[in-house]
């Protein structure tokens, strides 16, 4: 995140991202508080900011701590970021990253509406949004450096798991 904060057109929206609260929260200690937008838990809101963002020019790095989070922002997200490049002639491929996760299970549970996988479900539902499964260490950082660093002006999901941060 240090890397992705260090580009000019970047800015990091979500929930727990200028206070912790989450595991990601401590993946933002290095970036400059003034590129961090903390919001209040309004899932379809945030991407519809984070769409208004990526037009305007920006590269927002759009933060759902959890694939169930994201479902609240579907509409949104399909019917609007991925459809961008179509509705508006090319004008403004809409280029956004968004950042989520498969739940942590240990070492507490924190029940099922919190740990859902659902990376095929948006692979079948995105049109021009890359979905992306970061299953090993070594795949993060090349990852969010294509992410940031593509010129298609495709935006990426990329998809963390919870567990990992004190497994690998």
């Amino acid at each position: 995140m240090t890397r992705l904060g260090s580009d000019s057109r970047t800015i990091f929206l979500g929930q727990a991202v200028s206070f912790p609260g989450t595991a990601m929260s401590n993946t933002l200690k290095e970036v400059d508080n003034a590129k961090l937008i903390e919001l209040p838990v309004f899932e379809e809101t945030q991407m519809g900011i984070t769409t208004g963002l990526a037009m305007a020019g920006f590269i927002p790095i759009s933060i759902f701590p959890r694939w169930n989070f994201l479902l609240c922002a579907v509409n949104q997200l399909i019917n609007h970021l991925d459809k961008l490049p179509q509705l508006s002639g090319g004008q403004f491929p809409g280029k956004a990253i968004i950042r989520t996760s498969v739940g942590s299970v240990r070492p507490l549970h924190p029940q099922h509406q919190h740990v859902g996988d659902f990376t095929e479900a948006f692979r079948l539902m995105c049109t021009t949004i890359d979905v992306v499964r970061l299953e090993e260490p070594e795949q993060i950082f090349p990852a969010y450096e294509h992410a940031l660093l593509r010129e298609d002006g495709r935006s990426t999901i990329l998809v963390e798991y919870g567990d990992y941060y004190n497994e690998k």
